[in-house]
Order: structure tokens, then sequence, then C-alpha cells
């Protein structure tokens, strides 16, 4: 069944389909550079290289001035890209999906992979030398929201060894996001499901201990993509290559540089977080391969992502790899 959210995305389809091209109309930006309007999903190190594009100038290298904003959400993020008041948004695959199967006259496709695995921790309030998924199995969990990717990777997950979710344990999910933390630390739940930095702030407060990794059992997924609407792909190629171009530069600095390089650069992004619960953020995910080094969305990766959906039974049929996704723009990035 598709989610209430995203029956909205196809009324603001339906109700905008006569400003196709309003997306592609706003980008003169100063001077010779053209405006990009990028709305992301949330504002996260989890998204780490694309900050870089930005702080580094890759994107002025390529002629681009983009103007960046925070949806906080799935659904807004693409309801700002069906509307046309983005014309690139950083969000999971998943919404691409959701959008596809209410047939639009505009579908939304996935163009430039940004991170390849999950970004969510498992974490308990005391230390596990060696954790085993099992051990959930009579727990309390906190969770996330039912629906999110981050809930179905937890339970897809837990099924592939041997925990059935919401069987073999409870989980709970009428906590917000922003208050899991804070639910956990006050005693709710055995082990909790957080992002960073927040999973390595209660580490280094001493109120939780990351376990194990969603990222790393669930495999590679494209979690987080840029996305634009095909109409805008069939206007502005160009704007659509720049934009890659830059991303990939971002890939590859971000591998062949120092973490402490890495922050160095990322830190006006994220002023309030401490430096060494940065580094230990970076160097988490660095090291599992969060980050793709390429902007290629492949099928593999395209189709794992389809069997977590249809598991979590929030997939209504299956989607050709083909139909939502471009890989032209990240190959010629590349070469």
């Amino acid at each position: 069944m598709v989610k209430k959210g995203f029956r909205l995305i196809f009324i603001i389809v339906m109700l905008f389909s006569l400003m196709v091209t309003a997306a592609c109309s706003n980008t003169n930006g100063t001077g010779d550079n053209q405006k990009v309007r990028l709305v992301e999903v949330t504002h996260s190190i989890f998204y780490t290289p694309e900050y870089v594009a930005i702080e580094k100038g890759f994107f002025e290298e390529e002629g681009l001035n983009v103007e960046m904003t925070t949806a906080f959400g799935g659904d807004k993020t693409m309801t700002a890209l069906v509307s046309g008041n983005a014309d690139i948004i950083l969000v999971g695959s998943e919404t691409t999906i959701y959008v596809y199967n209410q047939n639009p006259k505009d579908p939304a496709i996935n163009f430039a992979q940004l991170t390849q695995t999950d970004g969510s921790f498992l974490v308990s309030r005391e230390p596990i030398e060696h954790f085993t998924w099992d051990m959930l199995k009579g727990k309390v969990l906190l969770g996330q929201r039912k629906g999110g990717m981050p809930e179905m990777v937890s339970e897809y997950v837990q099924h592939l060894n041997g925990v059935e979710p919401k069987v073999d344990n409870e989980i709970i999910q009428n906590v917000d996001f922003a208050n899991l933390s804070s639910a956990f630390v006050s005693g709710t739940g055995d082990f909790v499901q957080l992002f960073e930095p927040v999973a390595s702030m209660l580490e280094v407060e001493g109120k939780g201990h990351i376990v194990a990794s969603f990222g790393t059992g669930s495999g590679k997924l494209p979690y987080t993509v840029f996305i634009t609407k095909q109409s805008i792909i069939e206007q502005n190629p160009e704007m659509v290559q720049k934009f890659t171009n830059a991303i990939y530069k971002a890939q590859q600095w971000v591998q062949k540089s120092s973490l402490e390089e890495i922050a160095d650069v990322i830190t006006p992004q994220f002023q309030d977080i401490d430096r060494e619960v940065m580094l230990k953020v970076l160097d988490r995910y660095r090291s599992q391969g969060t980050w793709a080094t390429d902007p290629i969305l492949d099928e593999e990766e395209y189709h794992n992502l389809e069997d977590v959906m249809e598991y979590s039974g929030e997939l209504q049929e299956r989607v050709p790899y083909e139909a939502i996704v471009n890989t032209e723009f990240a190959k010629k990035a590349m070469e």
C-alpha cells in the first residue's frame, strides 16, 4: 500500500502538470554561473561528499551556483522536486519507486549516487564485545518510523540473521526521530537504532555503546541519491552533467584525503559538532564504505533495495531499473 505522504505527492504532480518546465526556468545564477536549487532530505555528516563539493568549490569550478536547502523529510523533499521548487534533490531511491508507481507524466530519475549503505547503528546500554543479532530476541528496540528506509533496513537485517522483527522482539516506533536518544537515555528500550553523530555522542558521554552497523548488515543500497525530473534531463542535460562532475570530484577527494582534512572542510556545515565526535563519525562511515566512490547506481544495489522494501511490505510493484535510473551522466563524469 502506498503511504499517505506519497499519495500527496501524486496529487501535487497532477496539480503542477502544467509546470513541468518551471524547474528549468530558474537556473540563471549571478555572473556566468548557473543557479541550481538543491534540496536535501536532512543535514547530516552522512552526506559528507555533498558538502565537500560545496566547500571545496567543485560546483563553482563547473560553472554552477548551487543553493542548498534542507526539507527534513522524504515526502517534503520529493514534493519540492515535483512541484518545481527544486531542480535536484538528495533523498533515498525508494521515493522514486513510490512516485513511479503512481504513473507520473514526468518521472523522478536517479542520476548520481552519494551513499551506498544505511547510515544507522545499533546502540546498546552496556558494551557487548561479541555482538550477534540474535541478542535482539526477547528485547525491546527503539526503532525508526514505520515505512521509512532506516526501519525497513533494520527489519531486513534482523530477518537475514534469523530474527523475526516484532515477533521475536518488540520494536517501539512511536518516538519522534529527534527524541530517540533522549528516550533511550531515560530508560526506554534495551537497544536503539541511531544515526550519527548522535550514536557516537552517546558513546563519548558513556550513555550508550555502538555494537553493530545496519549498513554493514544490509549490504550495498542506493541509500541516498541525487534525483531530478526526466523533463530537466531532457531540457538541461548540461546542468545535470556539471553537477555530476562536481560530485564525482568530491567523492574522489574524500577517498584520498585524511580524516582531519575532511573535517576541516566540512566544519563550516557542522559548527556545533565536537571535533572528536566528528572525526569518530567520519572514520566510522569511511571505514565501512558508506560513501559511494563514484556516482553510478548499479543494478545489483537497486534490486537489493527492492528486496528490502518488499520484505517490509512497502513495495507496491517492482519498477524496472532502466525506468528510473540514468547512469549516462555518472559514466561521462568518470571519463
